[in-house]
């Protein structure tokens, strides 16, 4: 009996590899070529096979956290050094090593556009663009803070 071939992909290198490809940032299509098949096929390999889904999940939940903490440390500015080095020649063997000529403490600012992206995935109530309708008067102008004082102010007879 011939051997399918996603049973390469679950011995334990196979497993492995897949789930390098994955943490390396290839897409569902790019581990489907690599594979030697289809996406469909790889799809329903996932499917099917518990051990590949899983592989494959470990690989991207650890580029998702990288890049999680990466937009993160953009939207709240960092500091980093920046150094120097030269080659010098040594008087005394001859040879010729990198010395550090220069340290320098740079900062990165904070990126709006980064926390505007950051606010709105991780607090969308807060943050989102859109104001969901809510029993048919969310969004309304007496939901509006400026409104209601504008008409407390009407009823206290200090507009007229």
């Amino acid at each position: 009996m011939a051997k399918g071939k996603y049973e390469k992909w679950l011995e334990p290198d196979g497993l492995l590899c897949l789930e390098g490809w994955a943490r390396d940032g290839l897409t569902d299509e790019q581990i489907a070529s690599n594979c030697g098949v289809s996406v469909a096929t790889l799809y329903n390999w996932k499917k099917e096979h518990l051990e590949i889904l899983e592989a494959l999940k470990r690989g991207k939940e650890v580029v998702d956290i990288q890049v999680e903490n990466a937009l993160l440390k953009r939207a709240m500015g960092y500091r980093y050094k920046e150094v120097t080095r030269e080659k010098v020649k040594d008087p005394v063997t001859g040879f010729s090593c990198l010395v550090i000529t220069k340290e320098v403490t740079k900062e990165v600012a904070p990126d709006t556009t980064a926390q505007i992206f950051w606010l709105k995935n991780r607090r969308p109530t807060a943050w989102r663009d859109k104001v969901e309708v809510l029993n048919g008067n969310a969004g309304s102008d007496e939901d509006d803070p400026i409104t209601k004082s504008l008409k407390e102010a009407e009823q206290d007879g200090a507009l007229e």
